[in-house]
């Protein structure tokens, strides 16, 4: 069943080259009156069924928060049809129903009645939303005393605990501090493992990668491209990659519009490109293997064996500051664990010469399955030089029976 439907949906807006601030203005000067009108969305379509997350995704200005505020009805399509069905809480304009002058118990009502709870309803889960907030020593000051933070925090706390059907989420999961920031990503989680269904709008993309099943990529006023976030992300910061690099090394004032899919591919992708590999072969991936602690290669492991990931490289071109980074994932789609260079804090200033490089991994502790390596080496930014999706396979086993993903060292004490 679909919580939300969006059909056909296009806006534009009406862009003033110059606003006349009083009538004597308007008066003499009628051709700041001018205007272009901009296109941002134009006949976007899908669906998120009820529990699903999404993401949507796209460069500053592609249209991501206005789609969002048309979710909202804070504006309305210029055609086209948006269906919600359930109570919404949008995470867009946090305290946009905050009066400064008034406690920010009193603020909590205001707020949560916009919402659409009743009075007896947020009596029922002030208590939780102050704990949430973190606020108890401030709950009855004006919200004017108030850093920006704990503003944020007392909005994001009156959101989440309005028990929503839809939770639309705009680049708001920066809240308050580092220990914050982790308590709202939890509580996302949470609200998602209860059935809630949720729209995020975000260039963080590890974010959506950890809380979506799906992602949508608005490029020149369409979706360019949905599916699995891992999917979209990759080539979305392949294209963005190559579109930096394009405007420093051609023209540091350029701007590029990305006309059609046709397009996108001829001005990102330099070579023959398939669904499991792509780059400009800058650095070209020769080859990868699994080894053992006696330098024999191996697809077979048991939970908790030394590892080596062996990748061998051709340098058709230098490169500066190179990332080198691997991801492993189980046969079922699952992520289970990715990490590279750059994230080790192991700087490579520069790749100039054929070599090789190891990642030893001395406990593999993943559990018994299949799962399949990739490999990239790319640029800073993501550009990739070479990525290699699923360049092989291997098998775990073990003789234990724990479940999940991977084995955590533990101990039990029975006092």
């Amino acid at each position: 069943m679909a919580a939300i439907e969006v059909k056909n949906v296009a806006k534009k807006f009406r862009v003033y080259y110059d606003g006349s601030a009083s009538l004597k203005e308007k008066l003499l000067f009628k051709n700041r009156s001018r205007y272009e009108e901009r296109q941002v969305l134009n006949d976007i379509s899908f669906k998120v069924e009820k529990g699903e997350a999404v993401g949507l995704i796209g460069q500053n200005g592609c249209g991501k928060s206005t789609m969002l505020k048309l979710m909202t009805k804070i504006m309305y399509p210029d055609k086209g049809t948006i269906e919600m069905t359930g109570r919404v809480s949008s995470l867009i304009e946090l305290g946009a129903g905050f009066h400064p002058d008034m406690s920010g118990r009193e603020n909590i009502y205001t707020n949560a009645s916009i919402f659409g709870l009743t009075r007896k309803e947020i009596d029922s889960r002030v208590k939780q939303i102050i704990e949430f907030s973190e606020l108890d020593a401030y709950i009855n000051n004006p919200v004017r005393t108030y850093s920006s933070g704990m503003y944020m925090r007392l909005a994001f706390s009156v959101a989440i605990n309005v028990d929503a059907d839809i939770i639309l989420v705009d680049e708001i999961l920066a809240v308050g501090d580092a220990n914050f920031q982790a308590k709202c990503f939890n509580k996302m989680r949470e609200i998602k493992a209860k059935g809630v269904t949720i729209v995020i709008v975000s260039h963080s993309l590890g974010q959506i990668e950890q809380l979506c099943e799906k992602s949508y990529w608005i490029e020149n006023r369409v979706i360019y491209k949905q599916g699995s976030p891992f999917d979209v992300h990759a080539e979305y910061m392949d294209y963005m990659g190559q579109k930096t690099r394009n405007a420093e090394q051609h023209n540091p004032e350029i701007t590029e519009t990305l006309e059609n899919k046709e397009v996108l591919e001829q001005e990102t992708l330099n070579l023959p490109q398939t669904d499991t590999r792509w780059g400009n072969r800058d650095v070209e991936i020769i080859s990868a293997a699994l080894l053992d602690e006696s330098e024999q290669e191996k697809n077979v492991y048991k939970t908790g064996d030394f590892t080596n990931i062996r990748i061998k490289y051709k340098v058709n071109k230098s490169v500066k500051n190179p990332v080198v980074g691997i991801g492993v994932f189980r046969n079922d789609g699952v992520n289970c664990y990715g990490t590279n260079t750059f994230i080790d804090r192991l700087k490579i200033n520069e790749l100039e010469k054929d070599g090789v490089i190891d990642c030893k991994v001395f406990n593999n502790n993943l559990l018994p399955g299949e799962y399949s390596l990739d490999v990239a080496i790319h640029a800073e930014d993501g550009f990739a030089y070479d990525y290699y999706r699923s360049i092989l396979q291997f098998k775990m086993y073990s003789s234990i029976n724990d479940v999940g993903i991977a084995r955590i060292g533990h101990q039990w004490n029975i006092m």
